[in-house]
């Protein structure tokens, strides 16, 4: 099962978050000036909305970690129980990598 491509989406998706949080907080800080009922509501809101999506953003990036850990032990692990086909896959490897590079020339 590939699921790199899924890893690589919400890792651009927790960096996008971060962007947006970033901002908001700009924005926050520009209007600290403002005035008024509507905008003091606004401004609430948005630091509630904005703790809430730091906590969540924190608790992705730990769990995508968390999952990288697993299976980099995962991989250390058959390494070490399978050395020698550890070594054949990689000697395949790079001898498809070498043919594919020679082709490109």
């Amino acid at each position: 099962m590939n699921t790199n491509g899924t890893d690589v989406s919400k890792e651009k998706l927790m960096q996008d978050l971060q962007v947006v949080v970033s901002d908001a907080e700009e924005l926050l800080k520009a209007t600290a000036g403002q005035a008024g009922d509507k905008v003091n509501v606004a401004r609430e809101r948005i630091q509630g909305s904005l703790m809430a999506a730091k906590e969540r953003l924190a608790d992705a990036q730990e769990a995508m970690l968390e999952k990288t850990r697993k299976a980099a032990r995962a991989t250390d692990d058959y390494v070490n129980d399978n050395p020698w086909r550890a070594v054949g896959i990689g000697a395949t490897l790079g001898l498809l990598v070498g043919m594919l590079i020679s082709r490109g020339r």
